[in-house]
């Protein structure tokens, strides 16, 4: 959901806004090629009950393939289309979904801040924001990577969007 997240890794990206998606929960059960930390899924669950809050970006279509790459398309991770209500209106989207999860798992401290830092940069209700804070993390073994997942949000970079 962080736009600058998105923007660390491809630049020609618009905020289209904020979008609800029903029947699905969001889960932190995506087994991490990388490290083998929990990473963010949102879950078809088929439950009225459940929520899903985020974010629609338009993105360049010559950049996608990179953003395949940093997700991990094809390694855990695979592509479906969805439909999300945004300001009244039903917009088709797609989305990446966990092929590879494990719900024993848990995200590192720095990966839920980046979805917590999205969440209330795009001002998503309080009571949302809770519902990630609360999610249990861990500590990155390695903490040059923490400090450099991070310091995208304190340094300014221009964008150029489309």
């Amino acid at each position: 959901m962080s736009f600058k997240r998105l923007n660390a890794r491809i630049s020609k990206i618009t905020r289209l806004g904020v979008a609800t998606l029903l029947d699905h929960d969001l889960r932190f059960h995506k087994v991490s090629q990388k490290d083998g930390s929990g990473k963010c899924d949102i879950l078809e669950t088929k439950n009225p009950e459940h929520t899903v809050l985020g974010v629609v970006y338009k993105i360049d279509p010559l950049e996608k393939p990179i953003l395949d790459n940093y997700e991990g398309l094809g390694y855990g991770y695979e592509e479906k289309q969805i439909s999300v209500e945004m300001n009244g209106d039903l917009v088709s989207a797609f989305t990446y979904y966990a092929t590879h999860i494990d719900e024993g798992l848990k995200p590192l401290h720095w990966y839920k801040e980046h979805v917590l830092k999205g969440a209330r940069e795009n001002g998503l209700p309080e009571h949302y924001v809770r519902k990630i804070e609360i999610i249990d993390s861990i500590n990155d073994y390695d903490t040059e990577r923490h400090t450099r997942e991070l310091e995208i949000y304190s340094t300014t970079r221009l964008s150029s969007a489309f």
